[in-house]
Parts: C-alpha cells; sequence; structure tokens
C-alpha cells in the first residue's frame, strides 16, 4: 500500500543546514542567499525553473541571477549538470573534510602529541566561547590546526590572531590567512615575538597618520601603499623625520606617488644612511655633482682665432666659370 502525506505550503519547511549559516552564509551576498534559498525549496518539491523565472520569482535581474549562481558554484554548494543543477549536501562535505585516517605513531610521539593537542584543544575552546558564542562551525577546528601547523604559532600568538582580526576586519578566513602570513613573515612565534612586533607597529601607525596628515590625503592608504610604510619603517628602520625629508621632495612633482617616494628612500638605505644628517650630506654632495649645476661655457670665439681656409687659383678659376 502506498501511503501519500500531503502538506499545504502554508504548512511546509525548507530546512537550511546549520552548516549553510556558519560556514557559507558569511561569504555570500543577498543575491546569493536568496537564490540559494529558492533552489532549495524547488529541489525539496522536485521542481523546475528557468533563470528567468528564477528572476521574476525573486525580484531579480536575469544577470543577477545567473552571477548568484556562478558563485554558489565557485563556493561549492551547488552544481552544474546536464539535467539541470544539482544541490550538495553540505553535512556530508563537511564530515568528509573532517574524516582523517588513522596513523600509527611511537609512544614517545603520542605523549607529545597528547600534551600539544591539550594546548592546542583549550585556546579552540577559548576562541570557540570568545569569538563565536560557543557555537563554531566544525571546519573552523581543522583550519586553526592547520594554521598551527603551518605558520608555527604557540597558542598564545593563535589566541592574539584571532582578537587582532576581530578587531579589525572581522573573521573571514581569508583575512585571518592573509594576516598569519604577515606575522609569519615578521618571524612571530611566541608572545616574545609578538610583543616586539607591537612596539614596531605602534611606530607604524605613528608614521602612518603622520604621512597621511603631511600629504593631506582624505583617504586611507591602499594595502600597497601600506607595504611601502611598512618596508620604510620596520626593515629599513627609518623615522618619520628621516621620511618626511622624501615627502618635502615631492613638493616639486606634479603628481608624487608612493613610487617615487620609496625610489628615493630605497637609495639612501642600499647607500647605508641611517641618520638625518647623513642624508642631508649625501642629497646636498649628489645636488652639486648634478649636470644642471654645471655651468656651460660662455666664451665666444674671436675673429682671427681660427685656421681660415685656404683656396688655390684652379679651384677660384672653376667656381668663376661655373658662375
Amino acid at each position: 500500500m502506498l501511503f501519500d502525506s500531503y502538506k499545504s505550503i502554508l504548512y511546509s519547511d525548507t530546512l537550511v543546514p546549520d552548516i549553510f549559516i556558519t560556514e557559507y552564509m558569511p561569504l555570500m551576498n543577498s543575491d546569493c542567499i536568496k537564490v540559494y534559498l529558492y533552489c532549495l525549496f524547488l529541489s525539496k518539491h522536485n521542481k523546475k525553473a528557468s533563470t528567468e523565472e528564477f528572476a521574476k520569482n525573486l525580484n531579480m535581474d536575469v544577470s543577477d541571477v545567473k552571477k548568484s549562481l556562478i558563485s554558489l558554484d565557485n563556493m561549492g554548494v551547488l552544481v552544474w549538470k546536464e539535467n539541470g543543477l544539482h544541490l550538495y549536501d553540505l553535512k556530508e562535505k563537511e564530515i568528509k573534510k573532517l574524516y582523517r585516517l588513522k596513523t600509527t605513531s611511537s609512544p614517545e610521539e603520542a605523549v607529545k602529541n597528547t600534551e600539544r593537542n591539550k594546548k592546542r584543544n583549550e585556546i579552540i575552546y577559548t576562541i570557540n566561547n570568545t569569538f563565536f558564542q560557543g557555537v563554531m562551525s566544525p571546519s573552523w577546528y581543522t583550519d586553526i590546526d592547520s594554521w598551527f601547523d603551518r605558520f608555527k604559532f604557540d597558542e598564545d600568538v593563535m589566541l592574539a590572531l584571532f582578537q587582532y582580526c576581530f578587531d579589525h576586519n572581522g573573521l573571514a578566513k581569508s583575512y585571518i590567512e592573509k594576516v598569519a602570513e604577515n606575522w609569519k613573515s615578521r618571524n612571530i612565534k611566541n608572545s616574545f615575538d609578538l610583543d616586539n612586533y607591537s612596539i614596531e607597529y605602534k611606530k607604524f601607525k605613528d608614521v602612518r597618520k603622520s604621512i597621511v596628515k603631511k600629504l593631506k590625503l582624505n583617504r586611507n592608504l591602499t594595502e600597497y601603499e601600506e607595504k611601502y610604510l611598512e618596508k620604510w619603517v620596520m626593515d629599513y628602520r627609518y623615522t618619520f623625520e628621516i621620511i618626511e625629508i622624501a615627502l618635502k621632495k615631492t613638493t616639486s612633482k606634479t603628481n608624487p606617488n608612493f613610487n617615487y617616494i620609496n625610489s628615493i628612500i630605497t637609495d639612501w638605505y642600499k647607500n647605508g644612511l641611517k641618520t638625518k644628517e647623513e642624508i642631508l650630506v649625501y642629497d646636498a654632495n649628489r645636488k652639486k655633482a648634478s649636470p644642471k649645476n654645471t655651468k656651460p661655457s660662455t666664451s665666444i670665439p674671436q675673429k682671427e682665432n681660427f685656421d681660415q681656409r685656404q683656396y688655390d687659383e684652379g679651384y677660384l678659376e672653376s667656381l668663376y666659370e661655373n658662375a
């Protein structure tokens, strides 16, 4: 016997996986979310719809629907097939990501890993409760664990990384990895390294503020401009007093930019100049040696100061005949 239950749409529900809310939704714009929810709704009822019907039912442009479907495909939420769209089971995807084959290890390695994992688990537990209200997505656990191995951070540094990103641009994984890569390039591994970096970063922020003020920029510095500034302050160890000398040289330029300023400061660094006095002497000597300061000769040849050309009698006669 076949028992067929029927529910009016008034009483039916479309289930949304929590993993979608925690993992995928923060990366999507509103159009993508609308399209995904509508895809869930149609797939539950085994319905068909063209992109034009999507657009009409969701009050969207057809182009925006297509862009959203492409974005969902790139995120791994759905895939295009010959007979239409296929929605992935997001729970199954996460389970496959979490599954790892168990490998054997020596007793010494097991003890070491147990102690290490205990510390990691404690800090991950703190991160979960501090930044995710205790409902952190499972994929975060594997990502954080891989970041420990990849960046070689101590537990305190990992917690500080999350705090820094949370206070600035949020907890997007791409942003966290970007900051972590920068910290790794600065050889930050433990809290001592991080403290030293914090001192240097404070200097960097002060110099950045002064540069924006001096150049009267009504905007924040771009990512590439900040890279230049980071190099001047953290790598070259130049103070704002020195950097300002280069800034003053932009007054003679119609369109000064950071490439020009960087070429000046990098030249100082390559020549081993460390103090303001050394730089001023260096620039003064260069100015003296500049070709612009070499005065051209103003002497005018005087009469009889050069040899006269001699003409023989035959040449003069031929010239007369031609005339």
